[in-house]
């Protein structure tokens, strides 16, 4: 239960007590600020409270957006102020010192909760305010103003805006023009039934497991059941997320399920897909797995991009400047949407190939479609890096060499090597050519020496800051690398099982990236160092594949990977969920990639 502290002479045929009690608040009468910090007092620590004038007039949902937002410590809106326990030392400060000035008055009350929110500001709190848009949050001071207020409140369909307000404003063609327009009522219905984001989150991953299971079949009529379920799936976590806006049900556990579910929806339909192939005799195991990998550095390009552009410095360029002017054509904003993918678009497509084609074509055309997106956003990301010239922050550095996931063999070659032996990104492009090449080679341990020179690279690609204009390409590069040496190598083994497992051990450490980036994006920093050396960094694992697949027989090597891939999983597990349910976990939503 939450409580809200009404100030002032309640006003006859109001309804903003009822509205109150409606969102969850025990609604107490405070007179004057003395009344308002005696009653503040009596408030439990671990309790929500709020501070309301009672001369409000309002929506209901502009009150839900600016006093019930677990995003936000403290949040306002005229007349009224919410804060979460984290925020309560501050405002029991700032209700004292308004008591102590006011000498008990009640003329204090009026605009009690501005002067309550500035002070919090002062304080160094900091007070989300929500954008309203049409929406109403007022407080009159005289009778004409309240009515024109309430003629206000009448024009505007409250419901209308919510539900509007639960889609994401920026979407994929399909997913704005064939789901949300119904996808929002389910969510509505779900609201009005109790039903939380995670609860839809869950089905929606329980519905892809089941298309998965439904491709594994081999057969024409699970092929077009698991077209038809991954598509409802997809519905499914369209409304979660709308759900979660439409009731403001953010929680730390909502983010990491929302964060990680849908990878392991779609990489896990990627496996249902190859095992209903292999049931009908074709081996599409590679491509499986390649697809995965090609998603994944996707990602990992946008995560890096992103995390050293959001708070860079002189971050405009002509590119970004013709890439606006473009925005002012409504037709070539859509189709810049599209032809990189996103996620509904890219699921309908797997769908609709899932049930009238083959696997392997449904893989062909996936893999095609998404090296194209890769190659068009790519190519105007490394045009904008390299015509902005920003300057890129120490944050922004630091998220990269995270993102990077330099293990303990990296780190001691930096602090033993003096020379350097370059920029960062020539450095990790030259050991992963050096890489690639040991590969192509087909002598059993050039592997190992490839994966040696690419361990120093790596460790002499972190020496510095990575605040060059192209430096958010080394942990894709680092990505490739790593998951395709797994590849390449399980691939040569030719041996039945080989790639099963390189697919298991890939979707493992691609987890653990994920997870990192989602805690970067919470600010709550990366994975524990600890971690990072248990399962022993991108070059480690590189280095301990290459050195398997030389010492092993085929079925030997197999059966390591198939054990690496249990351990990397069960460790990062372990970690992950433990941190996401923890209290320090941060409460965020995540609106989720475009692609």
């Amino acid at each position: 239960m939450s409580t809200a502290i009404l100030t002032g002479q309640p006003v006859p045929g109001s309804s903003l007590e009822g509205d109150l009690r409606s969102l969850g608040f025990d609604v107490r009468l405070a007179a004057d600020a003395g009344d308002a910090e005696t009653l503040l007092a009596a408030v439990p620590a671990n309790q929500r409270v709020a501070v309301v004038d009672a001369r409000f007039v309002g929506h209901l949902h502009a009150l839900r957006l600016g006093l019930t937002d677990p995003r936000f410590v403290a949040s306002a809106l005229p007349g009224a102020i919410s804060v979460q326990p984290e925020a309560r030392q501050a405002l029991t400060r700032a209700v004292a010192r308004e008591s102590s000035a006011s000498g008990g008055l009640a003329v204090a009350t009026e605009n009690l909760a501005e002067r309550l929110a500035a002070a919090l500001d002062a304080d160094g709190v900091p007070v989300h305010r929500p954008e309203l848009g049409t929406l109403v949050a007022a407080v009159p001071s005289d009778p004409q103003e309240r009515n024109e207020a309430r003629q206000a409140v009448s024009v505007v369909d409250d419901e209308a805006v919510r539900l509007r307000s639960a889609v994401k404003a920026r979407d994929g063609f399909f997913t704005t023009y064939c789901i949300s327009p119904y996808s929002r009522y389910i969510a509505r219905w779900c609201a009005r039934r109790g039903l939380t984001p995670n609860q839809v989150t869950t089905a929606s991953l329980v519905t892809a497991l089941i298309a998965a299971g439904c491709a594994a079949t081999g057969t024409r009529a699970g092929f077009v059941a698991a077209g038809l379920l991954l598509l409802f799936s997809f519905v499914l976590d369209c409304t979660d997320g709308q759900l979660a806006r439409y009731s403001l049900q953010y929680s730390t556990l909502g983010a990491w399920l929302d964060a990680t579910f849908d990878r392991a929806k779609e990489y896990a339909y990627y496996a249902g897909l190859a095992l209903g192939a292999a049931r009908g005799g074709d081996d599409v195991w590679a491509l499986a797995l390649g697809a995965m990998i090609l998603q994944t550095c996707r990602h990992v390009v946008d995560f890096s991009f992103n995390e050293a552009n959001h708070d860079a410095t002189a971050n405009t360029s002509p590119t970004a400047a013709l890439s606006d002017k473009l925005d002012s054509a409504g037709w070539t904003v859509w189709l810049r949407r599209m032809i990189v993918l996103p996620i509904g678009e890219r699921w309908a497509m797997i769908a609709v190939l899932t049930a009238f084609t083959t696997p392997r074509i449904t893989f062909y055309a996936l893999l095609i479609g998404c090296a194209f997106a890769a190659t068009y956003t790519t190519a105007g990301r490394v045009l904008r890096s390299v015509t902005r010239k920003a300057k890129r922050t120490d944050r922004a550095a630091q998220a990269l060499a995270d993102l990077a996931d330099n293990g303990p063999l990296a780190s001691l070659v930096a602090r033993a090597t003096r020379a350097r032996l370059g920029a960062p990104l020539l450095v990790a492009l030259a050991g992963t050519a050096v890489l690639a090449v040991s590969l192509a080679s087909g002598v059993t341990w050039a592997p190992i020496a490839g994966a040696v020179v690419y361990t120093v690279t790596a460790g002499q690609a972190l020496y510095r800051p990575l605040k060059g204009a192209l430096d958010w390409l080394v942990p894709p590069l680092f990505r490739a690398a790593e998951y395709g040496t797994v590849l390449v190598l399980a691939a040569k083994a030719e041996v039945n099982g080989a790639l099963p497992a390189a697919f298991g051990l890939v979707a493992a450490v691609a987890y653990h990236h994920y997870d990192t980036v989602y805690r970067i994006r919470g600010d709550a920093g990366a994975p524990p160092a600890w971690l990072v050396r248990a399962i022993g960094g991108h070059e480690g694992r590189t280095l301990l594949v290459t050195v398997l697949a030389a010492v092993l027989t085929a079925s030997q090597f197999k059966v390591a990977l198939t054990v690496l891939a249990v351990a990397v999983a069960l460790v990062v597990l372990v970690e992950s969920i433990r941190f996401w349910v923890s209290s320090g976990a941060p409460a965020v939503h995540d609106e989720g990639e475009p692609a």
